[in-house]
């Protein structure tokens, strides 16, 4: 299968469009309209404009699709009820799967048709608001053939039937604030980036009592997906000044807040900060990049099984250590964490030590050994390990090429728990 992210003019051609030199001609800054709090969703009287009074002013014929699973189906009746309330006709969606596979968003694509929504919610967590995004392509251009071909260099036209809403459920992918979506092909067992500017959510809602419910690994989980993408946001150097801001503001939360929601659920304030945590991060890197963490990640999670939030947070340390040759950005993570030491590379074994620190308190394991991969299951696939990781997305905005020797290399170095020393 030809995926766009293995087309070799994109793959020249995106590196130099991320370049300093190049986005300092002309460069953009977008993101959702955002409510957030307790009470975004009154049940009784409220002061001023709302939520759903701004949905109901943007669509004129208020028919609203909410797109949810299983898990999260308690969440989006509340959502519902609120969208009934200010005159919308809804139909819930509940079937919405782990990872969005590509039948599954496409049979959510055909199910928007059926109904005819001018509003897509989405609710749950990031497969959720991914897999939402991924529909909603199906519903306004049903004569895509096949996602994975989507280039992010080519205008979709999106908006000509429907708006998109996303209620976060998990503090994690922070997609209600990205122009990107992530798909599943099964049949590859491959992960499918999708990158374009009209992915972006028109509405961001973050409710805490949403995020209430999930148990402490899930929340470990989720919360290393924050810290993944804040941290190698911050290390490379794709970005600007507003996105490496919002990635140390992030990257500060994520430390102080995550170790609180997974000791304590009902924190409410740390799962409200959580939340924030998620949502500046993903504006952080959706506009200013992501890389080796979620190459590695991406390949490792879907060859193994391995949820996302811990495959991609397991690499911070390792990739950290390897773009140091070439970039010193991990030091502004040094400032923001009070880690610095007498040299660069003191604060970096500090920086490293911090970051295995706070793995140990969520007990999440700092090697993929510890994840119950055997040596031999790692060899047997090492070579499409590999291939995945090369070709992903995400690996042509890291600040260091990277070889398909250093790419192996890494790969037993992490499972070891070894710092990468080339």
């Amino acid at each position: 299968m030809e995926y766009w992210f293995t087309d070799p003019i994109l793959k020249g051609l995106l590196p130099l469009a991320s370049a300093s030199s190049m986005r300092g001609l002309s460069s953009s800054f977008a993101t959702p309209k955002i409510f957030m709090g307790a009470n975004v969703l009154p049940e009784g009287p409220a002061l001023g404009v709302t939520a759903v009074n701004v949905f109901s002013d943007r669509c004129s014929r208020k028919r609203a699709f909410l797109v949810t699973d299983t898990i999260a189906e308690k969440s989006a009746a509340k959502v519902e009820r609120a969208l009934q309330a200010g005159g919308f006709t809804t139909k819930i969606w509940n079937k919405a799967l782990p990872e969005a596979p590509l039948d599954n968003v496409r049979e959510s694509g055909q199910a928007m048709t059926e109904f005819e929504p001018d509003f897509i919610v989405a609710v749950g967590g990031g497969s959720v608001i991914d897999g939402a995004k991924a529909a909603w392509v199906h519903y306004e251009r049903p004569d895509i053939p096949h996602l994975g071909m989507i280039s992010p260099l080519a205008p979709l036209n999106l908006r000509k039937k429907a708006l998109l809403a996303a209620f976060p459920t998990t503090s994690g992918t922070g997609s209600e604030c990205t122009s990107v979506f992530v798909a599943h092909d099964e049949e590859f067992h491959r992960k499918v980036p999708v990158a374009c500017a009209e992915l972006m959510p028109d509405f961001a809602v973050l409710v805490p009592e949403f995020t209430m419910s999930m148990p402490p690994k899930l929340t470990a989980g989720t919360g290393l997906d924050v810290l993944a993408h804040a941290m190698d946001s911050a290390a490379i150097t794709g970005g600007n000044e507003i996105t490496h801001s919002l990635a140390l503001t992030a990257t500060e939360m994520t430390f102080k807040y995550l170790p609180r929601a997974f000791r304590n659920g009902q924190d409410h304030e740390a799962r409200f900060r959580m939340l924030l945590a998620a949502s500046t991060a993903g504006i952080a890197f959706g506009q200013g990049g992501v890389a080796l963490t979620h190459s590695f990640g991406h390949s490792l999670g879907s060859l193994f099984n391995i949820h996302h939030g811990i495959a991609v947070g397991i690499f911070i340390p390792y990739v950290l250590q390897f773009y140091q040759s070439v970039t010193d950005n991990y030091l502004t993570l040094c400032k923001a964490l009070n880690v610095m030491g007498r040299s660069d590379a003191d604060s970096l074994s500090r920086l490293v030590k911090k970051v295995k620190g706070l793995f140990t308190e969520l007990d999440i394991p700092v090697k993929l050994k510890d994840l119950g991969l055997s040596k031999g299951d790692l060899n047997k696939k090492m070579e499409q390990l590999v291939v995945y990781t090369v070709e992903d997305i995400d690996s042509y905005f890291s600040p260091r090429p990277m070889t398909t020797d250093q790419c192996e290399k890494i790969f037993h170095y992490a499972y070891e728990g070894k710092d990468i020393d080339f």
